[in-house]
């Protein structure tokens, strides 16, 4: 099958400023592509793009088959749409705002009946139908912002940040609804900046300055692209560790890749670092750190994003 995306030389210039540098990749039907990059590399413009409401400067765009320039009405059909900042309105009712967008779909009276309801029960809103949406919290005004974003039941939905200062349970919850939309054939294309979200995704891809650095399945981009192994230390005070470990990579002590807190953990990269542990161990006992533990572990995607935005 045709992807439900693809890009080719996607560009987009702000005056001298570049906010996206030719970048192309592929998403697949029925999929999660996931879209990483810390804030400002070009995830939300990207999007605008891909959506039809910003014009690149340079590049094509296909989604569902069709470029997008030019057939935007067309795509708006078939395409959903979910911001990173709510979009409801906060004094209309969970119905109201279901109502309300259902209408602006241009769904007739009887679908919309029907649509509503589906959507209630995959979001699992019923019951809070009535309910005032400022009243609601941050995870259920979530489930009803992608509610109102597939009433159309769109083949291709765009999510961006959405489940940004959600706590981890509605965050759960929110991905299991994804998971069902895919699970019925709909393309999931989502930006996100959790870790863990990422993981689930099948595809994703690494952007930092406007430019594609990474690509590839979750596993695949921690076999391609983690130069070295991550040793987990827990010790007796992670931040100094930290400090201490930073010093001595930069004194030329130890040669060391990459140096990061993880809670009240600490993971070190390097290659072959299992042969780094009994200097390692040295240098934190001269500086009177206690080690607890220490275990080379497999990297994660976290360990990869930081070593890839370097």
């Amino acid at each position: 099958m045709t992807p439900a995306i693809i890009t080719k030389d996607l560009t987009k210039k702000f005056g001298d400023f570049t906010a996206v540098n030719g970048i192309n990749f592929e998403a697949a039907r029925g999929e999660i592509f996931g879209f990483l990059g810390p804030n400002g590399s070009g995830k939300t413009t990207t999007i605008r793009m891909m959506l039809g409401l910003l014009p690149p400067t340079a590049g094509e765009i296909q989604a569902l088959g069709i470029s997008v320039k030019g057939n935007q009405a067309e795509l708006q059909q078939r395409v959903g749409y979910m911001s990173q900042r709510f979009s409801l309105y906060n004094d209309l009712t969970v119905q109201q705002n279901l109502q309300f967008y259902g209408a602006a779909y241009g769904l007739n009276k009887v679908d919309l009946k029907n649509r509503i309801q589906d959507a209630l029960a995959m979001a699992g809103l019923e019951g809070r139908e009535n309910a005032k949406t400022k009243d609601l919290s941050g995870g259920w005004r979530q489930r009803l912002a992608l509610s109102t974003a597939i009433l159309h039941r769109p083949e291709l939905i765009f999510l961006d940040e959405p489940t940004a200062g959600v706590d981890p349970i509605s965050r759960r919850a929110f991905w299991d609804l994804l998971y069902q939309l895919v699970a019925d054939g709909v393309t999931v294309f989502v930006t996100t900046h959790y870790m863990d979200e990422a993981e689930h995704c099948h595809d994703l891809a690494f952007i930092q300055r406007g430019n594609i650095i990474a690509r590839g399945s979750p596993a695949r981009i921690k076999e391609t692209m983690m130069d070295g192994q991550v040793l987990e230390i827990s010790t007796s005070d992670a931040i100094k560790t930290v400090k201490v470990l930073r010093a001595a990579q930069k004194a030329g002590k130890i040669p060391l890749k990459e140096v990061e807190l993880y809670g009240s953990l600490v993971h070190v990269v390097a290659p072959n670092i299992e042969k780094k542990i009994n200097d390692i161990q040295a240098i934190l006992k001269k500086a009177e750190i206690r080690t607890e533990q220490m275990a080379v572990i497999e990297a994660s995607l976290e360990d990869v994003f930081i070593a890839s935005m370097k």
